[in-house]
């Protein structure tokens, strides 16, 4: 038997080993990578810990509604649960590999190698010579831009900062660490930053006239020669709906819409430039840029925008105002015009409100950072120029043509030396405007308002979301609800737009903005509680799918081809037996009411009987899989469990709405309480060969609404599919610890009887595969309904169109239309 069991590790393990390697890289790439954030925080530490004593001090820390951060780690040792509260899962991760790279050293140098060509990117730079040019990839990634090669990376010069070091040996391409490597050289020879700026504002301190909202002389008001508004719209992402809703709403013929799309988003580009081809004030731009958070791109997008614009001899605007489509109008075109007519000469740009010290640290503008690689990487420290006031807030303005033209082409030291500055500058776009305007010419131009209202809520926004793509912590306006709409409703304040709004998360807040604004749509009108997001489309390829996402949908696809055979079996109907022509294309995810209803799934097939190749789409909902063993007091609390990835700590929802897991996710589960006495949960995690794979207990304070914690478990994990043929973790240890003691007391299977029926279901293959799959999924899914995209050979099945939760179904909301007799669509 000795033997027997041998021989079948021995296969295993050569049958498995590309997936066991792979997870053991993927573990070791994310202990460096923990590693590296650690030494990379270390300088902040002391503020960190001084701001946590002052929260702990105010009671903040301990009434976090969402009690994920404070209390995910509070555990204790019964069970083998943990005994500290780690911030960070891999904080135990971070010390093993702490030991074992000991003599890598924060002040470790890399050699010099210099050589004559890098002279050029070293010249001088004293009193009014020329800035150094330095030539590197596109900061922006715009199309065109040099690929990274393969050239060994070879430092120029003698690297000493830790944070530099760090950048180092985080950058994953030759090309971004040979980038990063220039950028620290020329700063450490000082020839990268201005010194000093010449300030050409002959006014002293902050001059900003406070305009308030009179709505009575607004409304009455008559208006000579009304202003024309470029809007510079930054879009991402696949919500093309919500983005024609948008211009639906913000729309006249009398502006002009100027659309970047970020280059990642292929879909979303091309439904945009159908769009446009509709509308002659509607334009694209030619190029398309990676705009990422925080990024120098989004500062190079905007500046290239606004000379394009500059450059279309036949649009003649007078205002530049940046939106995006989780934007909406919060006062009517009308209003907009005759209030910036009106002031027709100023600038609206909004402050930090804080002192300008404070400011310039907690912005990082006395920092360095360099973009390559989609990240914003943090090099060192830096000295402000000299000469100058910083200033910074909102990256959401309204400019005058006449600045726009002054920061486009003008030769001005001042903006020559500050947009060299602003190059290796953290979110360059919420301080570059504010200080060329503050310290123009044109600095009496300046209003501190962007005409906007923004839904702040820091306690959930600021959680350093965007660790993965900056070295910094930064924060994000949360997404408006109904509850919010009073605050969109600003009397005194002159704003005209609110953000964020996101059809995924709540529509009924846009629906009671635009009734609002606009007045209700006819009684009847469809889809108005509706909402349809694109996740694939066939044009974009399979390359984009995940092996997990492909099969759940190829399987989807197969149930709801099952269900319509069975349906029409008893009739004998062979004009509704259909056969899949190859991957399904395109899936939706469907909304009603502001609940997730499940994904649409689009499917070609063929009649055999007809030869006839038609188009079905069918429904697939989720099941509700909670069940409460029993009740208590303390157990009425739990509201909802769940488990997940792409957890949104600030909007406390997992983006990936269906759940769709696979062996190499991080899950994390999440709990949602209503108001109750304090308890202590007790959370098990158990495979479905009922491995205890781990256990903790969290702590639910009285006003806790949401609980969550990402156990860092050994991948793969054991899945509940046949499809992906893993046999989960090395020994069935998903941790270093053993939580199988616990198995007695939960009255769980014995392990013999289950590993030997996941043993069978991996040596499945083809149909008995496929039949395993779609039970397995069927048990969580099930095919709510199924149309037909066009008249099918079987007459039992409804035309999409004719629906009311097809994507093919009418949509009014979201569909623009020819433009009306007043120059709007909506």
């Amino acid at each position: 038997m000795k033997m027997v069991a041998s021989v079948r590790v021995q296969k295993l393990v050569r049958r498995y080993k590309l997936a066991i390697a792979t997870a053991l890289a993927i573990l070791l790439i994310q202990g460096l990578v923990v590693w590296s954030f650690s030494n990379l925080e270390e300088e902040d530490q002391g503020e960190g810990r001084q701001k946590k004593a002052q929260l702990l001090q105010n009671g903040e820390g301990s009434k976090d509604l969402d009690s994920s951060a404070g209390r995910r780690g509070s555990l204790s040792r019964k069970h083998g649960r943990w005994k500290s509260r780690p911030d960070n899962p891999g904080v135990l991760v971070a010390k093993v590999v702490r030991a074992v790279t000991g003599k890598h050293k924060p002040g470790r140098r890399f050699p010099v190698y210099l050589d004559s060509s890098s002279q050029r990117n070293l010249t001088e730079l004293r009193g009014d010579a020329q800035l150094a040019v330095f030539q590197h990839g596109d900061t922006g990634s715009v199309e065109g831009a040099p690929q990274p090669t393969e050239n060994n990376f070879t430092p120029k010069c003698e690297i000493a900062g830790k944070d530099a070091l760090s950048a180092l040996a985080r950058a994953s391409s030759k090309q971004c660490q040979q980038e990063i490597a220039n950028v620290v050289c020329l700063h450490q020879a000082g020839n990268l930053m201005p010194r000093s700026v010449p300030r050409q504002c002959q006014l002293s301190g902050k001059v900003s006239p406070i305009i308030q909202w009179d709505e009575s002389r607004m409304l009455h008001a008559s208006v000579s020669k009304p202003v024309r508004i470029a809007y510079m719209l930054v879009v991402h992402g696949r919500a093309i709906r919500q983005l024609k809703r948008f211009i639906k709403a913000v729309y006249h013929q009398q502006h002009f819409f100027y659309i970047h799309v970020d280059k990642r988003s292929t879909y979303l580009h091309r439904e945009v430039v159908e769009l446009a081809q509709h509308y002659p004030n509607i334009r694209v731009t030619p190029w398309r840029m990676v705009t990422i958070w925080g990024g120098a791109s989004l500062l190079k997008m905007y500046l290239r925008s606004m000379k394009d614009l500059l450059e279309m001899a036949d649009w003649a605007w007078d205002y530049f105002i940046n939106l995006s489509a989780t934007d909406y109008p919060t006062r009517t075109n009308e209003e907009l015009v005759t209030f910036l007519s009106k002031h027709r000469d100023k600038n609206f740009l909004k402050s930090h409100g804080r002192d300008n010290a404070r400011f310039i640290k907690k912005q990082g503008l006395d920092r360095l950072f360099h973009e390559c690689d989609s990240h914003m990487w943090r090099l060192g420290e830096r000295q402000i120029p000299e000469g100058i006031v910083v200033d910074g807030g909102s990256d959401w303005f309204a400019l005058t043509r006449s600045f726009v033209e002054y920061v486009v082409y003008t030769n001005d030291r001042l903006v020559s030396q500050l947009r060299q500055f602003y190059t290796y500058t953290l979110l360059p776009a919420e301080s570059f405007f504010h200080t060329v305007l503050e310290n123009s010419h044109a600095c009496e131009t300046l209003v501190d308002n962007n005409l906007r209202v923004t839904n702040w809520n820091r306690k959930l926004g600021c959680k350093c979301q965007y660790k993965h793509i900056v070295d910094w912590c930064g924060c994000s306006p949360n997404d408006f609800k109904p509850q919010d709409f009073l605050r969109l409703q600003q009397i005194s304040r002159p704003t005209f737009f609110a953000r964020k709004f996101e059809s995924t998360i709540n529509q009924e807040v846009l629906e009671i903005l635009d009734s609002h604004l606009y007045g209700n749509y006819p009684p009847n009108t469809p889809a108005l509680k509706a909402y349809w997001e694109s996740v694939y489309d066939r044009v974009d390829g399979l390359s984009g799918l995940s092996d997990v996402t492909l099969t759940v949908y190829t399987s989807f696809s197969r149930l709801g081809l099952r269900k319509v055979t069975s349906a029409q079996a008893q009739k004998e109907e062979k004009l509704c037996r259909f056969e899949p022509q190859g991957f399904p294309s395109s899936v939706h995810l469907y909304f009603y009411d502001d609940h997730f209803q499940g994904y649409l799934v689009t499917q070609e097939v063929q009649n055999p009987a007809s030869q006839q190749v038609e188009s079905l789409e069918m429904w697939v909902m989720p099941r509700g899989t909670l069940k409460l063993a029993g009740r208590s007091r303390q157990a009425n609390r739990l509201q909802n469990l769940e488990v997940g990835t792409e957890w949104d700590p600030k909007e406390r929802i997992f983006r990936n709405f269906g759940g769709l897991i696979g062996p190499f996710d991080e899950p994390v589960a999440m709990q949602k309480w209503a108001r109750g006495p304090n308890l202590t949960a007790t959370v098990v995690w158990i495979d479905p060969t009922y491995v205890i794979a781990t256990s903790y207990d969290i702590a639910v304070d009285t006003e806790a609404e949401f609980t969550q914690y990402k156990p860092p478990l050994n991948r793969p994990l054991r899945p509940d599919d046949g499809k992906w043929l893993h046999a989960g973790p090395p020994r069935n240890e998903y941790m270093e610890q053993n939580f199988q003691g616990l198995a007695g007391i939960l009255s769980l299977p014995r392990l013999d009887e289950t590993g030997r029926a996941s043993h069978r279901h991996t040596q499945l293959i083809g149909k008995a595969l496929e039949n395993w799959t779609d039970s397995s999924i069927g048990s969580f899914w099930s095919v709510a309904a199924l149309c037909v995209a066009s008249p099918s050979s079987c007459s039992t099945l409804e035309l999409c169109s004719k629906t009311s939760w097809s994507s093919l179904s009418p949509d009014p909301k979201s569909e623009l239309g020819a433009i009306k007799p007043d120059g709007r669509l909506r």
